[in-house]
């Protein structure tokens, strides 16, 4: 959610600021602006909308500034409740990500001393409290400033009188990047990556100073924390001739699982999973898509290594879960950031539980609250819908779960292998993308629908429905095939039709017999199936073929399908693919 930069350095401080918030668009924004010093002055620009559709000619001069895109939480899309927000002198600016929860009592308190506000945002309160402790200082007045402020933050001042840029984080990402003679502070990774791949991740309640000749950071007492160097290229960020990037990143799943594999299998599993000596039972917390990871691994978990899984979302498990001793928590996101997941991996280390992290990006919030840190390999991701994300989650759970069974080494040699054949078989997924594609014209004309599966097809059923209603915007359910009898049937008829997954496993007959019901209630019947399938069709209206694999392995090969499937259906609907409306990326606040 939202997108800071901030740079100071011999360029153009506007340039880079807008070429950089244009590499943080996927995280989901309405409104955007900047603040460049200019000699002794701030000059600021704001607007409602893309970057680019507004007319701004570009007339700023210093090397300077700080730039923001906004996803609405306090206040509605206006230009007012654009970022950057200045105090009563206007020599003042800043950027805010996250939630100021006290900013109400705050905003009241500044009022009666004779603040004047514009906006209707929690931001703004952050610089007039910085305004009322500056004299010359702006760090020490920063520093001020926050102990007052409850919640979230990741917020980067500028002012005009001085030669420096002030940042802090709590509970919001926020990382520098380090350049030859010039400094980037933002939300994220590809912000930085057209300037420097060499990076400090910054820790809650750390503030920094970034100046010309370089940066301090202050967290209580002076401080260090290590540069690192991003495996990413900008290419890695780039859409590489697709027209969409969430289409270029189903098409780069083979690489996730190859990636994955040749990390964690170089020739048996290597994966540690020392972290789950004495464990009991283990508890995943996730949202979203890798809750539906989770749900996944909840099902090859208990059927190879017989360990109990329970799934919680990470946004219900802070009130009140209760956990068993020698319990172990997964928290499963792919940004590392996910407020609420973050939040319950705190709570379960406070009730005494191992964490495991399982996360896409190096020096994350969740790889610094966990105990113990899975990387899933699968590079940038820049479209909102997580597609090779999830694929990658999924790779990271089997491997884990198949170092931590107790079948026979012969059978998890085989897995392994199955495994390794799997990018092969994904790559042939695609040889039927026109035919998905044109099954998606005929999807795009209804408003509803419901995803069905059963055992492994469950939460697959979920996952694509999640990715059909965030993309195309059809309401799409995902149930248990046998709970529709249950209530959902009433939904039923010839404007609703179903999705069945049909896995070649211990499910397939009853999922048959489940088919044959909804068909009796009129509903266009659309299967998965195995390519070797030769009864379903004559129980469905149309049928997908799915490369053959085994049945614990079919989740990845059947979400690839789906995930097209929603992709090719939003085209249709000319929706606006990499950026749903209302969605963030990286969901940052609870």
């Amino acid at each position: 959610m939202c997108g800071i930069v901030g740079y100071c350095g011999f360029r153009k401080a506007e340039e880079v600021i807008i070429s950089s918030l244009k590499r943080l668009e996927y995280r989901g924004y309405d409104s955007w602006g900047l603040a460049v010093r200019d000699g002794n002055e701030l000059k600021i620009f704001r607007s409602v909308g893309n970057i680019g559709s507004a007319d701004f000619t570009g007339h700023f001069s210093g090397n300077m500034g700080i730039g923001h895109t906004r996803w609405a939480t306090h206040g509605k899309p206006s230009e007012k409740n654009a970022h950057p927000h200045t105090d009563c002198t206007g020599k003042l600016a800043v950027v805010h990500n996250g939630i100021i929860s006290n900013f109400q009592t705050l905003k009241e308190e500044l009022s009666d001393r004779g603040h004047v506000f514009r906006s209707d945002t929690d931001t703004e309160v952050i610089a007039h409290l910085i305004e009322e402790n500056y004299s010359g200082d702006l760090k020490t007045a920063v520093i001020r400033a926050i102990k007052r402020l409850n919640g979230s933050y990741a917020i980067v001042a500028i002012h005009s009188e001085g030669e420096s840029l002030v940042a802090c984080r709590y509970k919001s990402p926020l990382i520098l990047g380090v350049g030859d003679e010039e400094l980037i502070i933002a939300s994220d990774v590809p912000a930085l990556l057209d300037y420097t791949n060499r990076v400090v991740y910054l820790d809650d309640g750390d503030v920094i100073e970034l100046k010309k000749d370089g940066y301090s950071i202050w967290n209580g007492k002076e401080t260090t924390r290590s540069v690192e160097s991003i495996p990413w290229s900008i290419e890695d960020a780039e859409k590489g001739g697709y027209e969409h990037f969430m289409l270029k990143e189903i098409h780069e799943a083979p690489g996730v699982i190859e990636n994955n594999l040749a990390e964690y299998v170089p020739r048996d599993i290597e994966l540690d999973v020392s972290f789950a000596e004495e464990v009991d039972a283990i508890t995943v917390v996730a949202c979203g898509t890798s809750y539906h990871a989770g749900l996944v691994g909840r099902y090859v978990f208990e059927n190879l290594a017989q360990i109990p899984v329970r799934v919680e979302y990470a946004s219900e498990f802070v009130y009140g879960s209760f956990l068993q001793r020698n319990s172990l928590v997964m928290g499963i996101t792919q940004s590392g950031e996910t407020a609420d997941t973050l939040e319950a991996m705190k709570r379960a280390k406070k009730m005494g539980s191992k964490v495991l992290a399982i996360t896409n990006v190096l020096g994350s919030s969740a790889t610094r609250v966990a105990d113990y840190v899975i990387y899933s390999r699968a590079g940038p991701e820049i479209s909102v819908a997580a597609t090779k994300s999830f694929i990658a989650q999924l790779v990271v759970l089997y491997l884990i779960a198949i170092e931590l069974s107790s079948i026979p080494l012969s059978e998890k040699r085989k897995l392994i292998d199955e495994l390794k054949m799997l990018p092969g078989t994904v790559q042939s997924i695609f040889q039927y993308e026109s035919e998905i594609a044109s099954l998606s014209e005929w999807i795009s004309e209804y408003e509803n629908m419901m995803y069905v599966g059963r055992g492994y097809g469950y939460p697959v059923a979920l996952e694509g429905a999640l990715k059909m209603k965030e993309i195309s915007y059809i309401h799409a359910e995902g149930y248990p095939a046998g709970e529709l009898k249950h209530g959902p049937f009433a939904l039923l008829g010839e404007r609703t039709p179903v999705i069945a997954i049909l896995i070649p496993d211990d499910s397939y007959s009853i999922m048959l017999s489940n088919i044959k019901e909804m068909k009796a209630r009129d509903s266009p019947v659309i299967a998965l199936a195995d390519e070797n399938d030769t009864e379903v069709e004559k129980y469905v209206d149309r049928v997908i073929r799915i490369p053959s694999t085994r049945s614990i392995l079919a989740p990845i090969t059947y979400s690839i399908v789906l995930q097209l499937l929603a992709y090719y259906t939003a085209k249709a609907r000319g929706c606006e693919i990499d950026r749903p409306r209302n969605l963030a990326k990286s969901v940052t606040v609870e």
